[in-house]
């Protein structure tokens, strides 16, 4: 049987307070479970019951098809480890004496360690890569290499479950990357169950097998990141204002609510910086033309500002080149990011000259030699913008903004 962990129908709290119903876990060996959602919405009291720390209100959980209430201490540590949020104060003991405390259920009395036992010690420390660390003292470490310890205590355990409660809070992304690769490896190579809560929406949804998602005292979906992180999922699970989280590309981009002043060209990914920084600048934008799938257009959108569009692998045609006129007769000023030229795209050029023509300012980013290459005898008419920073300024200017631009000109120098 693969089962490891099953909880049916529980209820979870304290005392009489419920603080989540109905949750339902069925975890397999070797997966890799996450807890997701806002604060306060449950997942430590879920883990902490999960444990045995706290007794359900409602329901059961067994490990290995044994009710936790029932377990001994000693034998659910054979099954079970724990790795809290709070990182314990734990004096001037050393990393090796810190992971050796997780050998305590296979001890005697005195807790003396066998060969075997440090064997253990030292294997479960190389595993999280902190088997050089094992001299250090505990509270000299960063918090990522504490946490990589702690996590060596548990595996010094030998469970065939490890709980965690926010294991990467508080890390550097270094860190955050390397402690969820360590448990992939458990999960991989060992078959150890991993049930996990994470604040990091990136890291539950491209590590972890199974999601759960709690929100105001309830699961609110269960199943793959793919099958339960759908459009506007994460919008109402954090009950997000003033961004948008686009589920496919795992970003968040915060809202550009300014009125649309420039036409911005894009493709290939060439947009997606530069909409980013127009937004961030306080400058609104129309983006354009942009085809269905590509990456340009999934962060125009997710910004929300207006997108032209074109279908994906089709070239321009007469609908979306009207619209995208339309647009640049109403503005002053558009800007060629610089997207490679291919048949598909090949309008954009045409709409850029159709402003130069139309007397609107074009700002490029493009290298000055390849100018004439793309425009031609237009070439000469082109302002070129030798970064985004010169660009953000030059527009500003443009638009009668320009009046505190210190901030653009240390950076641009920078």
């Amino acid at each position: 049987m693969n089962q490891v962990i099953v909880a049916e129908n529980l209820d979870v709290g304290y005392e009489r307070k419920k603080v989540v119903e109905n949750v339902n876990i069925n975890a397999m060996k070797g997966q890799m479970i996450c807890l997701l959602g806002p604060n306060g919405a449950g997942k430590t009291t879920i883990l902490r019951t999960l444990t045995g720390l706290l007794a359900p209100l409602k329901g059961t959980v067994s490990i290995n098809g044994n009710d936790v209430e029932h377990i001994g201490k000693d034998a659910l540590a054979k099954e079970l480890a724990v790795v809290l949020t709070e990182l314990l104060s734990l004096g001037y003991l050393t990393v090796f004496e810190i992971a050796a405390m997780g050998r305590y259920p296979h001890t005697n009395y005195f807790g003396k360690l066998s060969e075997y036992d440090i064997k253990i010690v030292r294997d479960a420390l190389t595993a999280v890569d902190a088997y050089r660390l094992k001299d250090r003292c505990f509270s000299e470490l960063s918090d990522g290499e504490k946490q990589k310890v702690m996590i060596a205590r548990a595996l010094v355990q030998q469970p065939k479950l490890i709980v965690l409660d926010e294991p990467t809070s508080h890390l550097d992304v270094k860190h955050k990357v390397e402690v969820i690769k360590i448990l992939q490896k458990l999960c991989a190579e060992k078959g150890i169950t991993v049930i996990l809560s994470l604040h990091d929406i990136d890291l539950a949804i491209k590590a972890c097998q199974i999601v759960l998602l709690v929100r105001k005292g309830e699961i609110v979906a269960e199943g793959t990141p793919e099958e339960v992180i759908l459009d506007g999922t994460i919008q109402r699970l954090y009950d997000i204002e003033g961004a948008h989280y686009n589920e496919l590309m795992g970003s968040l981009e915060f809202d550009n609510t300014e009125t649309p002043e420039f036409f911005v060209t894009g493709g290939d990914g060439t947009g997606a910086g530069i909409y980013r920084a127009l937004s961030r600048a306080g400058i609104g934008m129309v983006c354009g033309i942009l085809h269905t799938n590509d990456i340009d257009s999934y962060i125009g959108k997710t910004l929300n500002c207006r997108i032209i569009e074109e279908n994906a692998f089709e070239a321009i045609g007469d609908r979306s080149f009207a619209e995208a006129k339309a647009v640049i007769e109403g503005i002053s000023c558009l800007v060629d990011t610089g997207f490679p030229l291919r048949h598909g795209n090949h309008r954009n050029l045409e709409l850029l000259k159709y402003g130069i023509a139309e007397g609107k300012t074009v700002f490029s980013l493009c290298k000055k030699e390849n100018l004439f290459a793309r425009y031609g005898p237009w070439a000469n008419r082109i302002e070129v913008c030798g970064s985004v920073c010169q660009l953000i300024q030059r527009m500003k200017q443009e638009k009668g903004r320009g009046k505190n631009d210190d901030y653009w000109n240390i950076a641009d120098e920078g």
